[in-house]
């Protein structure tokens, strides 16, 4: 029997200023009011879950890793990822949580323990993460989606706009070996830089280096947001209707 009350995680170091932080509060609950649900938010600050994400964590039906990097502890927010990855926890990865996803990965399954993110050591050799060509801060841009992905299907079209907050994102030479290793990249920007990824076989699990979560209104729900949470309260069973 699908869940009529969701619990989500929301893991990132909250900031009332933030307008991607508030945006991202909102727009689990468009989506949830969309779908008749009830949907309950906690934040998690990173730092809380560094060496006591399990115990943390248990109890919620989703987990999102939100805007804001570079967090207060890179290890806490890797190890939420990980634990959603592993135990089938539906997950969005979105800005900075998209960035950490793609670290977690090539740490976790690819063997790279010393896989980095250019906004905490710069200099490291192993930079999965890197500043963009040129900031997408403030931009909306196209992305391309793979017929057939879960954002595909999400959106029920080939090309879409979203906004941007960001100045980093994954390094293109490494694209490639995240594809082959399970973590698919599903949409890419009019240069083929990638935009999305996601693992196929999981409930739900995708990271967008847009923000999803600022195009949402209670009018229009995000349909990445809304498919996150029919995954999150589903557990197996049918899924809310539209």
């Amino acid at each position: 029997m699908a869940k009529s009350t969701v619990n989500v995680g929301i893991v990132g170091d909250y900031d009332p200023m933030s307008a991607t932080h508030r945006a991202t509060s909102e727009a689990v609950q468009h989506a949830a009011d969309h779908l008749g649900i009830t949907a309950i938010t906690t934040w998690l600050p990173t730092e809380e879950l560094d060496g006591d994400a399990e115990q943390r964590l248990a109890g919620f039906d989703a987990l999102w890793c939100a805007p804001g990097s570079p967090y207060r502890s890179m290890s806490g927010a890797l190890e939420a990822i990980r634990i959603a990855r592993t135990t089938n926890c539906p997950f969005l990865g979105t800005c900075g949580g998209f960035q950490h996803t793609i670290i977690e990965y090539a740490r976790a399954v690819l063997g790279i323990a010393d896989a980095q993110h250019a906004e905490y050591e710069p200099g490291a050799a192993r930079l999965f993460i890197t500043p963009l060509s040129c900031s997408l801060v403030g931009k909306t841009m196209q992305v391309a989606l793979v017929t057939g992905s879960r954002a595909f299907q999400a959106y029920g079209q080939r090309t879409v706009g979203e906004h941007y907050y960001c100045n980093f994102g994954l390094n293109p030479e490494y694209a490639a070996v995240l594809q082959e290793h399970g973590l698919h990249v599903v949409g890419t920007d009019q240069d083929g830089e990638t935009r999305i990824v996601e693992l196929p076989d999981h409930r739900f699990f995708m990271a967008t280096l847009f923000v999803p979560q600022t195009r949402s209104t209670a009018a229009a729900p995000h349909p990445l947001i809304l498919a996150y949470l029919r995954a999150a309260c589903c557990n197996g069973a049918e899924a809310p209707a539209e």
